[in-house]
């Protein structure tokens, strides 16, 4: 190209649109891996998890399926009730000990917190080490509960653990 004969009026809308065109396939290629990454983790999601209904289905047929309760002991404590037929596993033991939740059998985990986390994060590091019949159940006790599913008090004594 000669530079003597070049345009600046034309060469700059030319260069103007060639960069509007590759940043928008820049954003289109943004917004599509950001839909492939939503679609998979609903996908995780949908398959490391369990509904009320199922799993009341599940008690209601008496499948053989183990039920923890993985609540902080604050959280218990705030809410003294479990799911009838659930075992109580403070999470810091599962941490630790991952083995006290079987690797051949069936089981659900559940919690109280926001967006289930202790319940994720307990079924995630099962999956992680390979116990891949672990479930945790969407929108846990208070999701139990809402459908008006059966509870019982809890009387066992635990443990805060204040030490950090």
């Amino acid at each position: 190209m000669n530079f003597e004969s070049f345009d600046s009026k034309t060469g700059g809308t030319a260069l103007t649109l060639a960069l509007s065109i590759i940043g928008v396939i820049a954003v289109v290629a943004l917004f599509l891996a950001l839909w492939i990454k939503a679609a998979r983790e609903r996908r995780e999601l949908e398959q490391s998890s369990i509904t009320p209904e199922a799993l009341y289905a599940l008690v209601t047929e008496q499948r053989d399926i183990l039920i923890f309760d993985v609540r902080q002991p604050l959280d218990l404590l705030a809410e003294s009730e479990i799911i009838p037929g659930a075992r109580r596993i403070p999470p810091k033991d599962v941490e630790e000990n991952p083995t006290l939740i079987p690797r051949d059998q069936d089981t659900v985990v559940y919690c109280t917190c926001p967006s289930d986390k202790t319940s994720r994060t307990i079924s995630q590091r099962a999956h992680a080490l390979n116990f891949l019949r672990v479930k945790f159940l969407k929108g846990g006790l208070a999701a139990w509960k809402k459908k008006g599913y059966p509870v019982e008090p809890y009387r066992e004594t635990f443990h805060l653990d204040t030490a950090q």
